[in-house]
């Protein structure tokens, strides 16, 4: 993408606006013909809300349905549109948006809590996979720089789609899970060199390559240098000042030329828009604001990003498919064999059980949506003849949509094999702790331990659980969880779920005798480690904290607080006026609501530093 794509979109709407000013009333109806894009944008997103349903309904990915889109509504398709390149410079917008939410979703605190995977075996199947598809590709007759797009551009797997498989089955929280994510973040964070690659082969057909080299990374090194220095200073400022105005508008508008601005900053540099984007994310993802600013930006993001599917679907040439059908599937075939393949090796050259390392490998044996990113931008740059980009994009399309079939495929090699070899559950147990980090236990996992394990995994933050009851594990268990039966009170069996090297525990057994036992084991055993408890009452939480409980959350209080806040609510009391009297009851421990005279009722702090706050008081 040309840095000067939004500078021109601007100025046409600007050329629009003003021609729009000067025409009369007999003229106003062509005024508003000159609007940029307009028919293409009515048609996306009436083919968008019409088709996409479909698509979720079959429990596809909505890539897939931009995708088909695009090849219905493309000069291949009925030529509904023909401006391919029009659509296109709007459309790279997406991925400026979609590397903007990948800087805002990784932290350096996750990199580092998955340092060893992420760094390693993520990093080590786009290295090696990259070389052997690209090997691949030199053989049949591709250019050295073609060959090297080629073999990284099918080296990504879905984000996309596998995030989406994983969180609907409840699997994200599994070993298997957490090494597909970790993964899937090499591989994102392999996209900015990619895209760089392309730049630079682009700009080196004058056989200047080692020069060009050498001459973008000294770019990249001053431009990142003075985005993390300038702008980590610049951002809090702003986004602090503008927070105190109260405005959600500006608060948008401020994202937006965050976005925009950076991404804006490094194409003049010569490097790639999207590394702006990743890096203005990655700056983001280190302030308090980073929730609010995802949530405002998703909508952009999932827009864009389709627009961008659907003007690849429009440059996809499907009548390929009918006609080397039989290539395209050697092609498929082969992809998912070799990536299958590398990424069960490497699996197990870092640990991870067979079961494991077989369901990781099948499930990111595919293609993925950035293998179009790389592969339209290399065709741009006649890197890729249109001929074999054709054959690449119809590859990865194909192969994405039997991501959902390899997923099940994985899970069902993995009860066969269970079922015949007999899984051991200590060592499972052990299998699914090791190589965790900073993951969070939960003791007890009825109503709130699982409530507690979905905003978890909302996060994307490993857990492990365990309980007494047999039935709830055991079905647990088959929908992927990592729940195991277990006694929290014994450190011995919390040790085996990896508590040496967990961030934190939380507590959430119904039997409060027994909750006292596995805080006070817990505390004996490791000192350091926070522990969440769920109390009964006021009495209760007196006695965890004395055993060293970290937090305490009474449960007849709590539920007091959010039973009273709905009756304020529905008496017409505005949600941020009951927000903030809870807020105010919670610093206050109640004392607020204390009956004049009143024994039996005392002030309950949330956590050790409130209460210690409110004895000195």
């Amino acid at each position: 993408m040309e840095p000067d794509t939004i500078v021109e979109v601007a100025r046409q709407a600007a050329e629009m606006a003003s021609g729009a000013a000067g025409v009369g009333h007999d003229d106003h109806a062509a005024g508003h013909a000159t609007v940029p894009y307009i028919r293409e944008i009515i048609v996306f997103l009436v083919a968008s809300v019409l088709v996409v349903p479909l698509f979720k309904w079959f429990r596809a990915s909505p890539v897939l349905g931009y995708l088909f889109i695009g090849a219905i509504i493309g000069p291949f398709g009925f030529a509904v549109i023909d401006d391919v390149e029009g659509v296109a410079a709007m459309a790279e917008l997406g991925v400026v948006f979609l590397l903007f939410m990948i800087g805002l979703e990784l932290s350096v605190e996750r990199l580092k809590a998955m340092r060893t995977m992420v760094f390693g075996l993520g990093f080590a199947q786009v290295v090696v996979s990259g070389a052997v598809i690209g090997a691949a590709a030199l053989w049949w007759g591709n250019t050295v720089q073609a060959s090297i797009i080629i073999g990284l551009c099918l080296a990504l797997s879905s984000t996309a789609v596998i995030m989406q498989l994983l969180m609907e089955r409840g699997e994200f929280s599994s070993r298997m899970g957490r090494a597909s994510f970790a993964v899937l973040l090499a591989q994102d964070l392999a996209v900015v060199p990619l895209l760089m690659l392309v730049t630079i082969f682009a700009a080196g057909e004058n056989g200047h390559v080692a020069e060009l080299v050498g001459m973008a990374l000294l770019r990249a090194v001053v431009a990142v240098l003075l985005i993390i220095f300038v702008g980590r200073w610049l951002v809090r400022h702003l986004y602090r000042m503008v927070t105190w105005t109260q405005s959600p508008e500006l608060f948008m508008a401020l994202t937006l030329l965050a976005v925009l601005g950076t991404a804006w900053f490094t194409g003049v540099a010569g490097l790639s828009m999207a590394l702006g984007a990743f890096l203005a994310g990655l700056l983001l993802s280190e302030t308090e604001f980073r929730h609010q600013v995802e949530t405002d930006i998703e909508p952009f993001k999932g827009l864009l990003l389709g627009l961008f599917f659907i003007s690849i679907g429009m440059s996809i040439d499907f009548g390929v498919l009918a006609e080397e059908w039989f290539n395209v599937i050697i092609g498929v075939t082969g992809l998912i064999i070799l990536k299958a393949i590398i990424l069960i090796g490497l699996a197990r050259a870092f640990r991870l059980p067979w079961t494991t390392s077989l369901r990781t490998g099948l499930l990111l044996s595919a293609g993925g949506e950035f293998a179009f990113v790389g592969v339209t931008a290399a065709m741009g740059s006649d890197i890729i003849s249109d001929p074999i980009g054709q054959y690449m994009l119809i590859v990865a399309a194909v192969s994405m949509a039997t991501t959902p079939f390899l997923a099940d495929l994985g899970a069902f090699l993995k009860k066969r094999i269970d079922d015949r070899i007999g899984a051991d559950p200590i060592q499972a147990t052990e299998d699914e702790a090791r190589g965790l980090e900073g993951h969070v236990i939960i003791a007890g996992y009825g109503r709130v331990g699982q409530t507690v394990a979905r905003m978890l995994g909302d996060l994307k933050h490993p857990y492990m659980a365990l309980d007494l009851n047999v039935p709830r594990t055991r079905e647990c268990r088959a929908k992927g969880e990592p729940v195991y039966y277990g006694d929290a009170s014994k450190p011995d069996v919390l040790e085996r779920i990896g508590a040496d090297h967990a961030g934190a525990v939380v507590v959430t057994l119904d039997n409060f005798a027994a909750a006292s036992r596995a805080v006070e084991a817990i505390r004996n055993r490791w000192p350091g480690i926070p522990i969440f408890v769920r109390a009964w009452d006021m009495t209760h939480s007196d006695e965890l904290f004395k055993l060293g409980a970290t937090g305490v959350v009474p449960e007849t209080l709590e539920s007091s607080l959010q039973l009273a806040g709905q009756v304020l609510q529905s008496l017409g009391t505005p949600r941020e006026a009951v927000g903030d009297i809870i807020t105010r009851i919670r610093e206050k421990d109640y004392a607020g609501l204390e009956a004049p005279g009143s024994d039996d009722v005392q002030p309950l702090p949330i956590d050790k530093d409130t209460r210690e706050k409110a004895a000195a008081e």
